[in-house]
């Protein structure tokens, strides 16, 4: 087992790291930007190393300070999170050749799956159920109109590197595909240098299923259920629940198996998500995540293990502890993301927090990085917490996370959470009926956002 683990990353995900480092007797080495210094993953470290300035170029995203800061210290491995570096492949075989021992999968799988359109091949020739569409990158507009008259109006255009919802547009009718097509490439080239992208059959109701499986790198993995996600807001998620509400025992286990079938055979390593649009009882492969989630607490809470313990063992070598036939659900999980953001129109609200209390009792789970008298900087993501209620079924849970607004307390800066006050006062969200577009449509029709 590693002596000393540090963690490429800041706020909530970083204390959870240090926490589980902490119970499993293990060093902690926290890095930070000038920014930072304040910051509570710094104070709750046993080591720090300030890498930079606030610019996350030129601190969290500087794959050779991360690295000195593992040769200072010591630290025999290095826990990247989420966002940042965490899906770099670059930056995973760097920390190989410098004999660090990265915690997730190999740089082979994360370069595979980071380019959506060889994860999407990878994951049809594994078996996974995949949307229909263009085989690869489209590079025209008479390609472009081919493969939509191929497959049927409407279509989705989204950029090959995409992410967040960049590089991804919607058409309707040949017309509408022309301009879209032309959009998406402009803005996949500026977003992330590279204006390739690919077209699919557009969904008109669906629901986002993640399948949560996690591998030992030697051939055995197993899959922990799905997560709905579909709650979100120009393509970023703010409320997930597990298990899904319109998802059987029967879906469950036969995707369940597919996906932990598919990570086995080639060996993956670690913790891996594999995210779907799932409509009319059918299963559309659109990516695969190769890191930790921000969503994952719900899945620790209804099977009760430590996705982050289980990472560091199998990354040291250790025989994972996880076995299908033992993983049963219990009960139901709702976490919802709380943004330093103003209402209606989601702008970051970084400031300084005056008072800061965290709700409690029977199944509630609060991981940010808050404190009375600290100041969010304006520089990073303005997720500042994740709430996450866990009860014996889907009506205690809501009832729980009502509760526990109820008690939150962030004084001094505006937040996301009058939002989800809201949002359980819909019958809609009560029932569990609600699909990808619901929130944004409600926005509309509540605020004209």
């Amino acid at each position: 087992m590693f002596e000393k683990i540090l963690i490429a990353n800041r706020g909530e995900i970083a204390l959870r790291v240090i926490r589980a480092c902490q119970e499993m007797g293990i060093k902690s080495v926290a890095v930070h930007s000038t920014a930072d210094a304040d910051a509570m993953h710094v104070r709750m470290a046993d080591e720090s190393v300030c890498i930079g300035p606030a610019s996350s170029t030129d601190s969290y995203l500087s794959k050779a300070a991360i690295i000195s800061a593992c040769e200072i210290t010591g630290a025999q491995a290095v826990h990247p999170g989420y966002g940042f570096l965490s899906e770099n492949a670059a930056f995973a075989q760097a920390l190989e050749d410098h004999g660090i021992t990265f915690i997730g999968p190999k740089a082979e799988h994360i370069r595979i799956m980071g380019d959506k359109i060889t994860a999407k091949i990878t994951a049809k020739d594994l078996g996974i159920p995949v949307v229909p569409g263009s085989d690869g990158g489209v590079a025209d507009y008479e390609t472009a109109i081919g493969v939509a008259a191929g497959i049927g109006f409407p279509v989705i255009i989204k950029a090959t590197a995409g992410g967040g919802g960049r590089g991804m547009k919607v058409a309707r009718n040949a017309e509408e595909l022309e301009i879209a097509f032309r959009t998406a490439r402009s803005e996949s080239k500026a977003a992330f240098g590279n204006d390739e992208v690919y077209i699919e059959k557009y969904l008109q109701k669906p629901r986002h299923i993640e399948i949560q499986v996690f591998g030992d790198g030697k051939g055995r993995a197993v899959h922990l259920g799905e997560r709905d996600c579909s709650l979100q807001r120009r393509h970023q998620k703010v409320f997930e629940e597990a298990p899904g509400p319109c998802i059987t025992p029967e879906m469950r286990a036969k995707i369940g198996k597919t996906c932990a079938d598919a990570v086995a055979k080639i060996n993956y390593i670690g913790a891996g998500t594999i995210e779907f649009l799932y409509e009319n009882g059918e299963f559309f492969f659109i990516e695969m995540n190769t890191r930790l989630q921000v969503e994952h607490p719900v899945t620790e809470a209804i099977f009760g293990v430590d996705l982050v313990r289980e990472q560091i063992r199998v990354a040291a070598g250790m025989e994972m502890s996880l076995v299908q036939e033992e993983l049963e659900i219990n009960g139901h999980a709702i976490e919802v993301r709380i943004n330093a953001e103003r209402l209606p129109d989601f702008a970051p609200r970084p400031g300084k927090v005056k008072v800061f209390h965290a709700p409690g009792g029977l199944g509630v789970r609060m991981d940010s990085a808050l404190y009375g008298g600290y100041s969010i900087p304006p520089y990073y993501d303005s997720l500042i917490g994740k709430l996450i209620v866990h009860g014996r079924d889907r009506p205690e849970a809501l009832a729980r996370l009502k509760r526990a607004l109820g008690e939150l307390i962030i004084d001094g800066v505006e937040t996301t959470v009058p939002l989800f006050d809201m949002l359980l006062a819909e019958p809609d969200i009560q029932n569990g009926d609600y699909g990808i577009h619901w929130l944004e449509k409600w926005l509309e029709a509540t605020f004209g956002q």
